[in-house]
């Protein structure tokens, strides 16, 4: 997992990771590998979305000080 993969291209490999397991475009013998990165990746997603979330939460903290 790439420490410097955006949230975006992370959910756009996700994405393309469902679509070949939907359309059952990978082997068996793949689809171990395809769940692991898939897992890696949700992980990624989750710790960005909670990191933004503590940050905008900050922000708005602040802004409500300021008034």
């Amino acid at each position: 997992m790439s420490k410097s993969q955006t949230y975006q291209q992370a959910i756009e490999e996700l994405e393309a990771i469902v679509n070949e397991i939907e359309n059952e475009e990978i082997s068996v013998d793949e689809l171990s590998e395809k769940v692991k990165r898939a897992s890696q990746l949700i992980v990624l997603c989750k710790t960005k979305l909670t990191k933004t979330e503590q940050e905008v939460s900050k922000v708005l903290e602040e802004m409500k000080k300021d008034e």
